[in-house]
């Protein structure tokens, strides 16, 4: 997978096809929400949210994929429904910084729900 592909897969809640190309002592920040340090972390936590994703309808939408060399920037949309009602809708952007092995280092992301 490319970069580009790995950070789609995460950004659109396909953890199983992203997570082995997460670096060990890689960190992921929720802006004002959390931090995850190291894989083990991440991926705990990718596991939890996939459990969400399964209690609901998950429409993501990917509205801008940037690369340059090591950087990923990808934002989107995701909609959450549940019994034919909207739970929750979100606008994100995700930030990726891979290493020199095309491993995720870090990623920044930033999420707002709509009210």
């Amino acid at each position: 997978m490319t970069k580009p592909e790995i950070a789609t897969a995460f950004s659109n809640g396909e953890f199983d096809k992203a997570k082995n190309f997460i670096a060990d002592d890689a960190i992921w920040e929720v802006v004002e929400e959390d931090k995850f340090i190291g894989k083990n972390a991440i991926v705990e936590n990718c596991n939890q949210v996939g459990q969400y994703f399964k209690s609901v309808t998950t429409k993501f939408k990917t509205l801008n994929v940037i690369s340059e060399a090591n950087k990923v920037a990808i934002n989107g949309t995701a909609e959450f429904i549940r019994d034919g009602k909207r739970v929750s809708f979100v606008s994100a952007c995700d930030l990726y910084e891979f290493n020199d092995s095309d491993q995720i280092q870090k990623i920044t992301s930033y999420c707002i729900q709509s009210k």
